[in-house]
C-alpha cells in the first residue's frame, strides 16, 4: 500500500510517499482503507521534531492521527462494529492507503469523509481547551486565531455553552467568523484596546491557538494568568498562562457527543482544502502558513 512517511526531522521535503506492508489491527483496534485523513499543526510540528523532548519517533515514521474511512479488518476484542462499516476517529500513521483506529464512531450518512476525517483532534482540542481555561455561561473568551480548525471549533463549542466569544482573524476572514457565531476583530496592534472596547464588562479568559507570541497580552487583556490557555504555545507556563495537549481523556465519549452535534446541525466543519496523498508536502506547507479558514485534509481514496 501507499503511505506518507519520513526518515529524519525536517521541512516538507522530507515527505516521501511510499510502499509499505499493510498495518494488523491488534486488539481493541481496527483497520481501514482509508478515505480522508485530517491535517494538523501537530503533524508538521512533529515533523520538524518540536516535540523529540516528549514523544519518541522511530524512524521510518508515519503521520496522521486522525481520520475516516470503511472497516476492512477488526481486531479481536470489537464487537461494535463490522467490516464495511464507514467509521472516523483517532488512529496512527493515517496519511495512507490503510491504517489503524484506536478510537472510533460511525459516521453518519450527512457527514462526508473528508469532513469527518477532520473533527477528532480539533473537537478534542477545543473541549479540553475550554474545560481547562476557566470560562462559563455567560462569560466572554477572547479566541487569538479563530478562524482556522481549532478555532472554528472553539467558537461553536464555546456559543453552545452560552459563552460570548471575540475571535481574532484577518479582516477577509470576519464574515466568516460572524457566521459562526463570535464577534470578530484583527489582531496586531491595539487588541487590548479592542478587546475592552467590545467587552466593556472585561473579558473572562482568552485562548491561543495561533501561537503567535501573544501570551502576555492577553493576561494584561483577562487580567489573570489562569484564565488564558495556549494549544500552541509551549512557553505560556513561563508566564503563569496554561498550556493544553492531548492526548484525549475520554475519546468514544468525544466522538459520540460531536457525531449527535453534527447530525443535529449543530457544529458545522467547513473544509478549507483537500490534497491528494502524493500532495501531502504541499498540505504541510499550507498549513505552516497559518491562513487556514476551517479544516484541511488529505483525501486518500
Amino acid at each position: 500500500m501507499k503511505a506518507i512517511q519520513f526518515n529524519d526531522y525536517g521541512g516538507p521535503d522530507v515527505l516521501q510517499l511510499v510502499d509499505v506492508e499493510p498495518p494488523n489491527a491488534g486488539p481493541g483496534e481496527v483497520r481501514i482503507r482509508v478515505r480522508a485523513a485530517g491535517v494538523n499543526p501537530s503533524d508538521w510540528k512533529r515533523r520538524e521534531g518540536q516535540y523529540r523532548a516528549f514523544e519518541d519517533i522511530r524512524f521510518p515514521a508515519g503521520l496522521g492521527v486522525e481520520g475516516a474511512g470503511i472497516v476492512d479488518r477488526i481486531g479481536p476484542g470489537v464487537t461494535d462494529v463490522m467490516v464495511g462499516d464507514s467509521v472516523f476517529g483517532f488512529g496512527r500513521n493515517m496519511m495512507a492507503e490503510q491504517a489503524i483506529l484506536t478510537h472510533w464512531a460511525r459516521k453518519p450518512d450527512t457527514l462526508s469523509f473528508e469532513v469527518a476525517a477532520g473533527l477528532p483532534v480539533i473537537s478534542d482540542t477545543a473541549t479540553r481547551a475550554l474545560d481547562q481555561v476557566g470560562v462559563v455561561n455567560g462569560q466572554a473568551l477572547l479566541v487569538s486565531g479563530a478562524a482556522g480548525g481549532v478555532g472554528t471549533a472553539i467558537v461553536q463549542l464555546a456559543r453552545l455553552r452560552g459563552i460570548i466569544v471575540i475571535g481574532t482573524a484577518r479582516a477577509a476572514k470576519h464574515d466568516y467568523l460572524r457566521a459562526l457565531g463570535a464577534v470578530a476583530t484583527t489582531y496586531g496592534e491595539g487588541l487590548e484596546e479592542r478587546a475592552r472596547a467590545l467587552m466593556p464588562n472585561g473579558v473572562d479568559a482568552a485562548i491561543d491557538v495561533a501561537g503567535s507570541g501573544i501570551i502576555p497580552e492577553l493576561i494584561r487583556i483577562v487580567g489573570d494568568p489562569a484564565h488564558v490557555l495556549s494549544v500552541a504555545d509551549l512557553s505560556a507556563k513561563e508566564y503563569g498562562a496554561k498550556f493544553s495537549r492531548g492526548p484525549p481523556a475520554d475519546p468514544a465519549r468525544l466522538l459520540a457527543e460531536m457525531t449527535d452535534l453534527c447530525s443535529a446541525g449543530l457544529f458545522t466543519l467547513p473544509i478549507d482544502r483537500s490534497f491528494s496523498l502524493d500532495r501531502a508536502r504541499e498540505a504541510h506547507m499550507v498549513s505552516q502558513s497559518g491562513h487556514v479558514t476551517g479544516k484541511l485534509v488529505v483525501r486518500v481514496a
